[in-house]
């Protein structure tokens, strides 16, 4: 019998960086270059959910991210199509992306029987910290009670910081990575504690890779872009 593949959505998570000329450009150019760029975002909107975080000052690689999350992968492609188009675009380098698709995990059960949609519904925190994850090939070799069993404490670390809430999403085959995943939280202080006792849990043993981290504030994207000066 043929794998069911379960429902889901797909999710891009897509850094830029002004490059120096953006600064040597006449302001009125700028004004509008960011207008284009701002009104081919908008044009998908309804498409789409966008949100936007500054990276500005909190590493020195990147400037902003996209956060960006659709049904399909589709009009996620023609979101950075569009963007490309514009006059922004020269000016800035997409320094990362990291391409993911949500579904239900192998760890936590359904509250259902029901087959379940994972969708990507971000919330309002202020921050949102975000990294590549890859984990070892013997992890995945493990039986898979015993997967859950680590498991099981690494997600009771979790929930005792229920402030911070947690967006994973699969990579396997279209990305370099495993997993995207993505804490949103109003407090980098707490974010650091949560971190520090995930990798006291036994199943972090088995992890290869979780960098870039990247820390990312959450604000209007009109705001963003005039921050890049």
């Amino acid at each position: 019998m043929a794998e069911q593949t379960p429902p889901g959505m797909c999710t891009l998570y897509t850094f830029f960086k002004a490059t120096p000329a953006w600064l040597l450009l006449p302001k009125a150019d700028r004004s509008r270059a960011i207008a284009e760029y701002l009104a081919a975002v908008d044009d998908f909107q309804r498409r789409l959910t966008i949100r936007a975080y500054s990276t500005l000052g909190l590493r020195r690689d990147t400037d902003f991210l996209l956060w960006v999350s659709s049904r399909e992968m589709e009009p996620i492609q023609q979101l950075m199509e569009a963007l490309r188009r514009t006059a922004l675009a020269p000016y800035l380098d997409n320094t990362y992306s990291y391409l993911a698709v949500t579904r239900e995990s192998q760890y936590v059960k359904a509250h259902t029987e029901d087959e379940v949609e994972v969708t990507m519904q971000p919330g309002q925190s202020r921050y949102l910290f975000v990294y590549p994850f890859v984990k070892t090939r013997e992890w995945y070799l493990l039986p898979m009670e015993e997967r859950r069993r680590m498991m099981a404490e690494h997600i009771r670390a979790g929930h005792k910081f229920p402030a911070i809430r947690i967006n994973t999403a699969y990579s396997f085959g279209l990305d370099d990575q495993d997993f995207v995943v993505a804490f949103e939280g109003d407090d980098p202080k707490e974010f650091v504690t949560l971190l520090m006792r995930l990798r006291e849990t036994e199943a972090s043993r088995y992890t290869v890779r979780d960098t870039p981290q990247h820390t990312c504030a959450r604000k209007p994207l009109e705001e963003i872009l005039a921050a890049l000066g």
